[in-house]
């Protein structure tokens, strides 16, 4: 569909309307103000459209200071630190510059008489939508957009932000969606370093990037909302770029450690006595686990679905059923939805308070449940209701309700909520807050998961616990309310492609944390060989859910696989010191546990177009197995690699072809980096808080300080071991040319020799 320049007005500035010491405003040809501020170093914002529409709190960054100069006669600048915006009043242009370089522009495609075929940036003749166009050169790729299943470099794609019900991972659509996105720039267009752009709105927006119909050398954005409102980032890497953004939206908190633990999932037909049973099986079996995950159709009643009453056919007494669970040191997430069925007695307390969305005329806006979309066979059995509302959370007193609601809920022994459902608001709803559902469907998951991340907060058990809820849709500053639940993807080896490209997105957006669902989540049952492969991947993701299928729980697939799975589980448990290591400096960066080469290595053209292997952390480098067979080829980003299986160490800048057995997988670990390990457990809670490493491998001599050492020293000692200066003992296995297992002593103070 060519893009319709004739339906838009463009905007060109025709002067300053003043000069403040955060920014300059400027009348417009469409009489709308252009605001043009600064957010600090790398950060600028330009608005346009009328003020006034409801703030749902994404942005949490706030003006700063920055140096406005009137460069020539319709010319400006307005710089902030090493970062300088240039503005050009009519027609309206845009450069950025890092260090006196240009790292983005206005769109430069021309037509056949000069004229612009884009404007920088323009409004709808006629309704409520606003464009704006940036170049984009030869060879320059765009990462980001959220959750997407498809390549990572949005590149001549034709994208929209918009949160849905995915049905999978196999199309377009995205449960998380953000209307974020950068690129590392392209050298052979002379620009320097990163740049990108976030789109700051509810509403939805439709990405032409570098798209053939539109402009193939222009990246386009079509934003229905009542006004434009865009930040541009200008930064040294695309990490500095993810960096300023989570500043500008939110930092990902830390998370509990049992969290980075197995979680396994349960199904509709369960009663608690067959919970009861896997917990017990799992344990018989040795398969390490932490959370056992009833979903919103085991609790509750099909009919009704949450309305904070358990079904008292499967729940008599709640709190026995979920005590018997945690003794068998299990944690509890329970699934729910936003949405009250007209037959739920908390409908009427409920609409007559006004706690839900509302048609035109303030009746209460009921929607007949979708069969389609949900799973004929759970719905025959329970019963789904055949309507149902929404919860208001625009309506602080509905907020508050909806909170305060799950206070019994974690009395009762639930550990953590995960907010299933929030994609559907209608379009023609009305908001407690004057919004339409147009505006509000995006954000809505966000405000869902901000009420439960608050509850969290304030009734869980376990003071760690309150820095964790599961969420399923989000939209820009999601990152904020961790975990993220994986995309619901098909059983096959194109599942899993698309499963870990799709976190990979997301983790390029700014949200460090997402649960990879183990085995897939519909479809025939997969094969071990398939199951183990989507198994060894998760390992290396920041959190793991195995979808608990009967067919598809270790055991249902003979004794070789449940044993190779058992040893995956180990080792995961062995990461945690590291994983946490990683996720701390992820609430300080933005940077996600799973890391795309084009975020990891993004001046290296070998390894940026690798779209399924990835970093996790700093230090390892996972190349997952796609196909039957065990082979895979993997790129190896500069430096020098040792393959975790064969020990052998392989410079850097080279393709392998691998072949891994089933109870191998192409790990890597990087030269110049450690791994702490912990040791095999088979729940969290079997730590020793005060002894928590078991081990260390140290994939050649640590090019840093080791995080959690006072190093004194790293290198063979007086008695052949190696010495550093540690609180404990702990075996160190070194690849390269020292000997491993050697062993690390403490080292004792003179006085005590």
């Amino acid at each position: 569909m060519p893009f319709d320049r004739s339906a838009y007005l463009p905007l060109d500035a025709q002067g300053s309307l003043g000069v403040s010491a955060s920014g300059v405003a400027f009348a417009t040809s469409t009489g709308d103000v252009l605001d043009v501020s600064s957010y600090g170093e790398g950060v600028f914002r330009l608005r346009a459209g009328p003020e006034g529409r409801p703030d749902y709190g994404i942005v949490e960054g706030r003006r700063q200071a920055c140096v406005v100069t009137r460069t020539a006669p319709g010319n400006w600048s307005i710089a902030a630190g090493e970062t300088t915006l240039e503005i050009g009043e009519a027609p309206l242009r845009l450069r950025l510059l890092r260090r006196g370089v240009q790292a983005a522009e206005s769109s430069t495609d021309l037509r056949l008489d000069g004229s612009p075929r884009l404007p920088t940036i323009s409004r709808l003749r006629s309704g409520h939508r606003w464009t704006a166009a940036f170049a984009l050169g030869a060879g320059e790729p765009v990462y980001g957009l959220g959750e997407q299943f498809g390549p990572l470099d949005k590149r001549g794609q034709l994208l929209h932000s918009r949160v849905e019900d995915a049905q999978g991972v196999n199309g377009g659509r995205s449960y998380k969606s953000a209307p974020f996105a950068w690129s590392p720039g392209t050298r052979a267009a002379g620009k320097a370093g990163a740049w990108g752009l976030f789109a700051h709105t509810s509403g939805e927006v439709t990405h032409g990037v570098g798209h053939p119909d539109w402009s193939h050398r222009s990246y386009v954005l079509l934003v229905a909302d009542t006004a434009l409102d865009l930040f541009l980032f200008a930064a040294d890497t695309p990490a500095d770029v993810v960096d300023l953004y989570t500043r500008l939206t939110g930092r990902a908190p830390g998370v509990p450690a049992w969290s980075l633990g197995l979680w396994v999932s349960r199904e509709y037909r369960d009663v608690p006595t067959d919970a009861v049973a896997l917990a017990r099986k799992l344990r018989l079996h040795r398969i390490p686990c932490d959370v056992l995950t009833l979903d919103d159709r085991v609790g509750w009643n099909g009919a009704t679905r949450f309305d904070r009453r358990w079904d008292r056919e499967r729940f008599p007494d709640a709190a026995s059923a979920l005590a018997t669970l945690r003794a068998d040191d299990f944690r509890i997430c329970v699934s729910q939805s936003p949405y009250i069925a007209v037959d739920s007695p908390a409908f009427g307390e409920l609409s007559g308070k006004d706690f839900l969305l509302s048609r035109e005329g303030g009746m209460p806006y009921t929607c007949a449940w979708d069969t389609a979309v949900e799973a004929d066979a759970w719905g025959a059995a329970l019963g789904m209701p055949q309507e149902y509302g929404f919860v208001d959370f625009t309506n602080p007193a509905a907020f508050a309700w909806w909170r305060d609601a799950h206070e019994k809920l974690f009395a009762d022994g639930v550990d953590v909520v995960m907010t299933s459902g929030g994609e559907r608001v209608p379009v023609d709803a009305i908001a407690f807050n004057g919004d339409t559902g147009e505006r509000l469907h995006n954000v809505y998951p966000l405000l869902y998961s901000r009420c439960l991340f608050e509850a969290a907060a304030r009734f869980a058990r376990d003071a760690d616990a309150g820095s964790l809820i599961v969420t399923r849709a989000g939209w820009a500053g999601s990152q904020r309310y961790p975990v993220a639940a994986g995309g619901e993807p098909q059983s096959d080896w194109e599942g899993l492609a698309a499963s870990i490209r799709g976190t990979l997105s997301w983790g390029m957006s700014g949200a460090p944390y997402e649960a990879g669902r183990i085995g897939g989540a519909y479809g025939p049952a997969p094969s071990a060989e398939l199951w183990l492969r989507w198994l060894q991947s998760c390992v290396f993701g920041s959190h793991l859910w195995l979808d608990g299928r009967d067919e598809c729980l270790p055991w249902s697939f003979g004794a070789e696989t449940e044993a190779i799975a058992r040893k995956w589980l180990a080792f995961r448990y062995r990461l945690l010191p590291y994983l946490q290591q990683v996720i701390a400096a992820a609430t300080r960066t933005g940077l996600p546990v799973m890391r795309a080469m084009a975020l990891a290595f993004p001046g290296n053209a070998l390894v940026r177009g690798c779209e399924t292997q990835f970093m996790c952390g700093d230090a390892l480098l996972v190349a997952p197995i796609l196909g039957p067979g065990g082979e895979v080829e993997i790129a190896l980003p500069p430096g020098a690699w040792y393959d975790l299986n064969s020990r052998q160490r392989f410079p850097g800048l080279r393709v392998l072809r691998y072949r891994a057995a089933l109870d191998q997988f192409p790990v890597f670990g990087r030269e110049g980096h450690a791994l702490p390990l912990g040791p095999a457990v088979q729940h969290t809670g079997e730590i020793d808080r005060r002894r928590p490493l078991d081990g260390l491998w140290l994939f050649g001599p640590p090019k840093e300080p080791l995080a959690g050492f006072t190093q004194a020293s790293i290198g063979p000692g007086d008695d052949g071991t190696m010495a550093v200066d540690a609180e404990i003992d702990l075996a160190v296995d070194v690849y390269g040319d020292v000997a491993a297992g050697v062993v690390v002593r403490r080292q004792r103070p003179p006085e005590a020799r």
